[in-house]
């Protein structure tokens, strides 16, 4: 319905753990490429202090399950508050991103976006972020068509570069299952592991923390690479590898500027990058193709989400069911 599409002003997503870095993937693009601003919540925050009310808003839960507690509650709770209010800029606009359409969040939400990826296995969501990242892609390009926030060439660009990803990605898949079980073998030893990213990439650094956390029990965090020298960079020396996202870019200068500084800390370097002119900084690259900094998330998850697979795997641990969650 291109009138609904027109009539949003403003997004608010609200989701958990790994599908609440899917979701601020979804919210650089919608903002960056779709022109709409939008912000992003932990459903368990929204619960409790919910933003104030701002007309012709549309929210999206995320959820890979559809049954995650506090999403749910979050996205009951805001349609109620704009059902009392009454007024139809305030009217409820919502839509829910689950692979799992036959659950409570189907039962609740009638409009559906089907990530589609099939049974999740792993507790540790790894097929269905990336298929909750496409869902967004989707949307995006759905809001530039009809804001026209972007060119019909730069639109189309991107639709073409989506689809002609598939077989660039297999490979990328085959190439770092080697490389990340020959990597892990130098994490035998490791307590702790700092992970660096900026822009649109930010998020995967957040999600190769949790990746490693969830299973494999290694303490990890997230961090812009921007941020890593107002107080990270106390944490470094050569037993904190410093995982550092520089794709091609606007930021690949900064990254790599940020990742000398970690260097100069006697910092192990892990660079997740096609090999170039900079790179050389890295004491272990772990390469990616060339592709367009839009869709570099789509590429550079993949390197972290085996990394932390086989680490766990060569630890012994049991990948699909970590303790505790």
């Amino acid at each position: 319905d291109t009138n609904f599409f027109e009539s949003i002003e403003r997004i608010e997503i609200i989701a958990c753990g790994t599908s609440k870095h899917a979701a601020m993937v979804g919210s650089f693009l919608l903002e960056q490429f779709s022109g709409i601003p939008t912000h992003v919540f932990y459903a368990s925050e929204f619960r409790y202090s919910p933003p104030p009310l701002a007309p012709n808003t549309l929210t999206i839960g995320v959820t890979q399950s559809g049954e995650t507690a506090d999403t749910l509650a979050a996205l009951n709770m805001e349609i109620k508050r704009r059902e009392q209010f009454g007024n139809d800029l305030y009217k409820p606009n919502v839509i829910a991103i689950t692979n799992r359409v036959e659950s409570s969040i189907g039962r609740q939400i009638s409009n559906i976006i089907d990530v589609s990826a099939g049974i999740e296995i792993g507790v540790a969501a790894t097929k269905t972020f990336f298929g909750q990242l496409l869902s967004f892609y989707g949307l995006a390009i759905t809001f530039a068509q009809i804001k026209k926030s972007k060119s019909t060439q730069e639109i189309n660009k991107l639709i073409s570069e989506l689809t002609s990803l598939p077989p660039i990605l297999k490979e990328l898949v085959n190439t770092h299952n080697a490389i990340s079980e020959k990597l892990a073998h130098d994490f035998s030893d490791i307590k702790d592991v700092i992970f660096l990213g900026r822009g649109i990439n930010y998020p995967i650094a957040l999600e190769g923390a949790l990746k490693l956390k969830e299973i494999s029990y290694i303490h990890a965090a997230g961090y812009p690479a921007g941020e890593m020298k107002h107080g990270p960079i106390a944490l470094l020396d050569k037993k904190v590898p410093v995982i550092s996202i520089a794709t091609p870019g606007k930021v690949f200068e900064k990254v790599i500027s940020n990742a000398q500084e970690a260097k100069a800390r006697d910092a192990f370097l892990i660079g997740i990058s096609p090999k170039s002119d900079g790179t050389e900084i890295f004491d272990y690259l772990m390469p990616l193709p060339v592709i367009d900094e839009w869709l570099s998330p789509l590429a550079s998850i993949i390197p972290l989400q085996l990394l932390s697979y086989h680490i766990a795997a060569h630890r012994g641990l049991d990948v699909d069911q970590p303790r505790n969650l």
